[in-house]
C-alpha cells in the first residue's frame, strides 16, 4: 500500500483495521464443516464472481483435506486480473462491471455444465459480488449489446444493488435461479461470500441459484425511476424471460454464507479493541449517495464527544449519480464528502477502502484522510470542492498521496469505513 506522509499512527491503524476486515473475508479454510456428503457421480463446481477463483482454489483444498472420492472438474468465471491457481477447475477471465464476450461465452459453457448434471451428480455454485456482470449469458431476444448499454446505464443511474440486479435477472438466462433450473435433478450446494446489504441471497450476484418471480412490472418501474429506455424489443423479451413456478418436488438448494460484510466489521472491531479503541459498529447495510451518507457520518463523528478513543466502523454499498467525467469511485467519494464536512477537526480520521481493492475503476481500493487534509490541500493547490462536484476524488486523493492501494483481494464484501475519532 501507499506509505501516508503523515500522521503514521492513525493512518497505520486504519490500515490495520481494514487489513483485519479483509482476513476474515478470505474463502480459505471457510468450507472446513461445511461440505455435503460425497455423490456417487461427480462434482460439478460452477462459479462467477470477484471471489471466483480463490473460492474455488479453497474449495479444491477442502476436498483434498476430506479425502474426497471421485471426480471434480468445472468452470469459474471472474474479473481479469483475479485469477488464482487451481487443479480441477478452469478459470476463465472476463469484463466487470460492463460485461464483454468472454463472460458470456464462460456463462455459456456453465450453463451447458448445469443441463449436463446427473441425479447422482453434485453442483457446486460459487457465487460472490460481481457475478452479475461476469456471467453475462442474455435472454432469448435479447442481445449482449443490450445487456452492455443497459448496464452502463444502471452504473450512471445512481441505482442501489438490488434494483441493478433485478433488471439484470430480467435480462438474464442463466441468473435469477436459471442456473438452479438447468441443473436439476442434480443436488445442489451454493456457497456464497456476500457484498450486498442484508445479505440477501437473490441479490448477490442477480442469485444464479435462488428461483425468482420478480414482476415484470417492478422491473418496468425501476426502468421509468432512472430514466433508462431500452427498444421495445428488449422490454417484451425481459417480460417474456419468467422462470416457471419450481415442481412440488424439487430439492431445495442448500446455501452456505461463506463471508458478509457483517462478519468483516466485527473482525475490524476485535482488532481496534485489542489496539485500545472503543468500536461501535453503525451498520454493514449504508446504501445511498455517497456525498450524503459521508456527511451524516460526519455529523455523527463531531456530535460522538466519545471519553475514550473510539473507531466507528460501516459498511454497505453507496452510490454515486454520474454527472460528469471525474476519476473516483464511491468511496473516495464518500471519504471526499466527509473530510469536507468535518472542516479539519482535530482528532478525527478516517478510512473508506471497497474490500475488492477496486474503488470504481481505476487501481486504488480506497483513500484516507486525517485533519490535516484541508491544510494539505490548500498548500497543493488542490480545491477538494471542486474535486468532490466533479466526482473526482481519485485525482484529488492521488495528488495528496492519500491513496490505499492492494491490488486485487480476491474476495468481496463490499466497502468498508472507519473514522477515528480521538476525546
Amino acid at each position: 500500500m501507499n506509505q501516508p506522509p503523515c500522521d503514521q499512527t492513525d493512518s497505520a491503524l486504519l490500515r490495520s483495521l481494514f487489513a483485519a476486515a479483509l482476513a476474515s473475508a478470505m474463502p480459505a479454510g471457510r468450507f472446513a464443516g461445511r461440505l455435503p456428503p460425497p455423490p456417487r457421480g461427480r462434482t460439478i463446481v460452477l462459479g462467477a464472481g470477484k471471489a471466483a477463483a480463490s473460492m474455488a482454489a479453497a474449495f479444491e483444498a477442502a476436498l483434498d483435506e476430506a479425502g474426497w472420492p471421485g471426480r471434480c472438474e468445472g468452470i469459474v468465471v471472474t474479473r481479469y486480473g483475479h485469477r488464482v491457481p487451481t487443479r480441477h477447475v478452469e478459470v476463465v477471465e472476463a469484463a466487470h462491471p460492463v460485461p464483454d464476450g468472454a463472460g458470456q461465452d464462460a456463462a455459456r459453457r456453465i450453463l451447458a455444465l448445469a443441463h449436463g448434471a446427473g441425479p447422482d451428480d453434485l453442483v457446486v455454485a460459487l457465487v460472490s459480488g460481481g457475478a452479475s456482470s461476469l456471467l453475462s449469458l442474455p435472454a432469448a431476444g435479447v442481445t449482449l449489446a443490450d445487456k452492455q448499454a443497459l448496464n452502463r446505464a444502471l452504473l450512471r443511474s445512481g441505482a442501489p444493488i438490488h434494483e441493478m440486479n433485478a433488471v439484470r435477472k430480467a435480462l438474464s438466462a442463466i441468473k435469477g435461479g436459471r442456473l438452479l433450473e438447468a441443473a436439476r435433478p442434480a443436488e445442489v450446494v451454493t456457497y456464497v461470500i456476500s457484498d450486498v446489504p442484508g445479505d440477501d441471497v437473490g441479490v448477490i450476484g442477480s442469485g444464479p441459484t435462488v428461483p425468482d418471480q420478480t414482476d415484470p412490472g417492478a422491473v418496468e418501474a425501476i426502468l421509468r425511476r432512472y430514466g433508462l429506455s431500452p427498444e421495445d424489443r428488449v422490454r417484451r423479451a425481459m417480460e417474456a424471460n419468467r422462470l416457471p413456478p419450481a415442481s412440488d418436488d424439487a430439492a431445495p438448494a442448500r446455501i452456505e454464507m461463506l463471508a458478509t460484510p457483517r462478519m468483516a466489521l466485527e473482525a475490524a472491531a476485535e482488532a481496534a479493541r485489542v489496539a485500545g479503541w472503543e468500536p461501535v459498529i453503525l451498520g454493514d447495510a449504508f446504501e445511498g449517495e455517497a456525498v450524503e451518507v459521508g456527511r451524516a457520518h460526519a455529523r455523527l463523528a463531531l456530535d460522538l464527544a466519545p471519553a475514550r478513543p473510539t473507531v466507528l466502523l460501516s459498511g454497505g454499498e453507496t452510490t454515486v449519480t454520474m454527472s460528469g467525467s471525474g476519476r473516483g469511485g464511491r468511496n473516495g467519494e464518500y471519504l471526499l464528502a466527509l473530510a469536507l464536512a468535518l472542516r479539519g477537526r482535530a482528532g478525527i480520521s478516517g478510512i473508506a477502502c471497497d474490500t475488492d481493492g477496486i474503488d470504481g475503476s481505476q487501481s486504488n481500493a480506497g483513500a484516507w484522510f486525517d485533519a490535516d487534509l484541508p491544510a494539505d490541500a490548500r498548500a497543493a493547490g488542490v480545491d477538494l470542492a471542486d474535486h468532490l462536484a466533479r466526482h473526482d476524488s481519485f485525482t484529488a486523493f492521488e495528488r495528496l498521496g492519500r491513496l490505499v492501494t492492494t491490488g486485487p483481494t480476491f474476495t468481496n464484501v463490499n466497502d468498508f469505513r472507519a473514522i477515528l475519532v480521538r476525546p
